[in-house]
């Protein structure tokens, strides 16, 4: 199981790391790049309600669900936590939708969110929650990284990835896979097969797809601050939220444990689209080792904490070391 924080450094690195500017500047093409796709995506709402055709609305819908299937069970669950292990097939297979995204190679993809675990709720996490929503939703995405988080980043350890046959595979051929895969069939599509109008396909398949897919991708690091309850909070939570947002402890048990396969990106446990699809996949063999923690293993880490004072995250690696998961635990759910 690979380890979410960085290698450690020597003192002689830590040393030159020091002299490092953490300052982060305004990424202009970034910000003019989600300007238009944001304001062009406007447009794309409104051809959505009143000129597309209904197969061009379940297609927006196929092309939005599918990329972001890509990104939970594929670049987050799997390549960046290692919950379970899938089969070559199902990493072809997951590649492909990752790819449907356009976030990136899942290569880069997932070495800033290792990177954003190893330093959670600190200066360096370049998606800083304690900022709150907006600024780790949006404003970390239109600043450059500095040159101090770039050698952390640097330092996370991706050699299991580039052992990985399949995503190196994409990292190497990832725009001629963006072209075809994000592109040039989702654009083709509705024009060749069912005479969608070039406004409707442009504005909807194009701009509001991306937005769309852009948004649920970007939760992944954001939604603590939207279903996460913080320390001192009750559950469920003593405001007015209660009838928008089901917030939990979840969010952060995901940070505390980030290898359960069950961890819901969008404040779940246990429950959703991504569990399911790894658990039919698991029935079919596709998907092996899926890595969880039972309820009594959760219980006595939390003895074992309340007892001992130990770091929690000490006492949930001793607690599941002694833990014995039935073959087909997955079914049993």
């Amino acid at each position: 199981m690979v380890s979410d924080t960085p290698l450690k450094m020597t003192a002689t690195s830590a040393e030159d790391l020091s002299k490092l500017s953490k300052v982060k500047e305004p990424n202009w093409p970034a910000v003019l790049f989600f300007i238009h796709i944001h304001l062009l995506s406007l447009y794309g709402i409104w051809c959505f309600v009143f000129e597309a055709k209904l197969l061009t609305v379940l297609f927006l819908v196929f092309l939005t669900l599918i990329p972001i299937l890509g990104v939970t069970a594929g670049a987050h669950r799997l390549w960046a936590h290692r919950t379970y292990k899938a089969s070559v097939e199902l990493r072809i297979v997951l590649m492909l939708c990752q790819t449907m995204a356009g976030l990136g190679p899942i290569y880069d993809w997932v070495q800033n969110h290792r990177f954003h675990h190893a330093y959670f709720k600190t200066d360096s996490d370049p998606y800083d929650t304690t900022k709150g929503f907006f600024h780790a939703h949006l404003a970390t995405r239109i600043r450059s990284i500095s040159e101090y988080g770039t050698a952390l980043k640097n330092s996370i350890d991706m050699s299991d990835l580039e052992e990985d046959s399949v995503v190196m595979f994409q990292k190497r051929f990832y725009w001629v896979l963006y072209g075809i895969l994000f592109l040039l069939l989702p654009l083709n599509a509705p024009l060749e097969y069912w005479d969608e109008t070039v406004l409707s396909t442009v504005f909807v398949i194009g701009f509001l797809r991306y937005a769309l897919v852009l948004h649920g991708s970007w939760l992944l690091e954001s939604g603590v601050c939207l279903w996460g309850l913080k320390e001192g909070e009750k559950y469920p939570p003593d405001s007015n939220t209660v009838f928008l947002l089901n917030r939990t402890f979840w969010p952060e048990y995901h940070y505390i444990y980030p290898h359960d396969y069950k961890s819901g990106e969008y404040g779940t446990y246990g429950s959703g689209c991504t569990t399911a699809f790894i658990r039919v996949f698991a029935a079919l063999g596709y998907a092996t080792n899926l890595s969880t923690l039972k309820s009594n293993t959760l219980q006595k880490a939390l003895a074992e904490f309340a007892k001992t004072k130990r770091p929690l995250k000490e006492c949930f690696e001793d607690a599941i070391s002694k833990q014995t998961l039935e073959e087909d635990h997955f079914l049993l759910n």
